[in-house]
C-alpha cells in the first residue's frame, strides 16, 4: 500500500511539472514568434521606406547583426535576421500566425514558393502534430504536389490518405507496380522499423528476420529492438491475412523463447507486439503486458507507441496499395 501511495504522489507531482513546463514552453514560443515578427517588420519598414533598397538593406542587416550579437549573444546573425524579414513578408498579419508551430517550423515554411503550399503545410503540421523533422520530410517528399496530382484522379480519397504525418513515401515503391502479400509485408516492416527509430523513446534496432531455434524447430522474428529506457527487448511479428489463435500463441511463444535465449540478467521481460493487417481490420496486440500489474504496464506504455499509431501505419500502407491497384486497373 505504501508503494502505491508513493507512486501516486510521484505521478501527481510529475503531471503538475509536465503541465507547467508545457505552459511555459507555449508562452515562450508565442513570445519568440511575436518578437521575431516584430523585428522582421521593423527591418522591412526601415529597408523599404516606400521602395526596395537592396544594397542599403544588406548593409543594415550586417551592422544590426553585429550590434545585436554583441548585446544579446547568439541568435541574431545575418542569416536569422533575413529569416525574420522573410517571416514578416510571408505573414504580414500577426494574427495569422499559428502559435502551435515553432520558429524552426516557420524557417522551413518561409522558403516555400506560394501561399497555397504554405497554408497546406501549416494546416497539416497543426492537425497532425508534425515536428520539424516530419515537416521537412513532407516538404522534401513533395507531399503537396502529390496531393494536387491525386486530386485530379481521386479527389475523394486523397485527404484520408495524406491526413497524418506517417506518409507513404516511407515505402519507396512505384505506383504502377503490382504487389504480392510478401511485398506488402516487407513494405510495412520497413515502415514500422523507421517509425520506431524515429519514435525517440529509447528504441535501438537489433535485428530483422532474426533466427532463433530450439532443438527441433527454427523461427524467424520480423523485427527486434532493444529499449534502453525500459531495459528490455521488443519483438514484432507481422501477419498479413486473417488473424488466428495460432498467431496469438506464436507471439507469446516468441516472447518466452527470447527471454530464455537472449534476455540478460539485468533485463526486464521481453515485450511482444503482434501486428495483423487484415483486409477489413487492423489488429495490434501487445504480449506480456496483460500478465503484469497495472503499475508495471503503465510504466511500459509510457515508452511504447500506442496501438492506434501502429494501426495507422498499417492502414495507410494498405490504402496506398489499394490506390496503386486502382491506378493500375481503372
Amino acid at each position: 500500500m505504501m508503494e502505491i501511495s508513493e507512486d501516486s504522489l510521484f505521478q501527481s507531482v510529475k503531471e503538475i511539472i509536465r503541465q507547467s513546463r508545457e505552459k511555459v514552453f507555449r508562452i515562450a514560443n508565442s513570445t519568440l514568434l511575436l518578437t521575431y515578427w516584430q523585428i522582421g517588420k521593423l527591418i522591412v519598414e526601415d529597408e523599404q521606406q516606400g521602395k526596395e533598397r537592396a544594397e542599403y538593406g544588406k548593409y543594415t542587416l550586417k551592422k544590426l547583426s553585429q550590434k545585436l550579437t554583441l548585446e544579446f549573444g547568439k541568435g541574431f546573425d545575418e542569416s536569422n535576421l533575413r529569416n525574420m524579414r522573410s517571416f514578416y513578408h510571408a505573414f504580414p498579419i500577426c494574427d495569422a500566425l499559428r502559435h502551435e508551430l515553432s520558429w524552426t517550423h516557420y524557417r522551413l515554411l518561409i522558403r516555400l514558393d506560394n501561399a497555397d503550399k504554405m497554408n497546406y503545410y501549416i494546416n497539416e503540421s497543426v492537425q497532425n502534430n508534425w515536428n520539424y523533422r516530419d515537416l521537412k520530410r513532407q516538404i522534401n517528399s513533395l507531399a503537396y504536389e502529390r496531393v494536387l496530382e491525386h486530386k485530379k484522379s481521386s479527389p475523394e480519397t486523397i485527404h484520408s490518405v495524406l491526413k497524418d504525418p506517417y506518409i507513404f513515401e516511407f515505402l519507396g515503391l512505384k505506383a504502377d507496380e503490382q504487389f504480392s502479400e510478401k511485398e506488402i509485408e516487407t513494405a510495412i516492416i520497413d515502415h514500422i522499423q523507421k517509425f520506431l527509430l524515429e519514435f525517440g523513446k529509447g528504441f535501438a534496432f537489433v535485428a530483422r528476420q532474426q533466427h532463433i531455434s530450439t532443438d527441433t524447430s527454427d523461427f524467424y522474428i520480423d523485427l527486434v529492438f532493444y529499449n534502453y529506457i525500459l531495459k528490455c527487448f521488443v519483438i514484432i511479428d507481422l501477419k498479413t491475412g486473417e488473424l488466428s489463435h495460432q498467431d496469438i500463441g506464436q507471439i507469446d511463444m516468441y516472447v518466452r523463447m527470447y527471454d530464455d535465449l537472449k534476455r540478460g540478467e539485468d533485463d526486464n521481460p521481453t515485450i511482444g507486439i503482434l501486428l495483423c493487417s487484415e483486409k477489413d481490420e487492423t489488429i495490434v496486440k501487445y504480449s506480456i503486458l496483460n500478465d503484469k500489474n497495472n503499475l508495471f504496464a503503465s510504466k511500459y506504455l509510457l515508452y511504447l507507441p500506442k496501438e492506434e499509431e501502429l494501426k495507422q501505419i498499417i492502414d495507410q500502407d494498405r490504402i496506398r496499395f489499394e490506390l496503386d491497384q486502382k491506378d493500375k486497373n481503372p
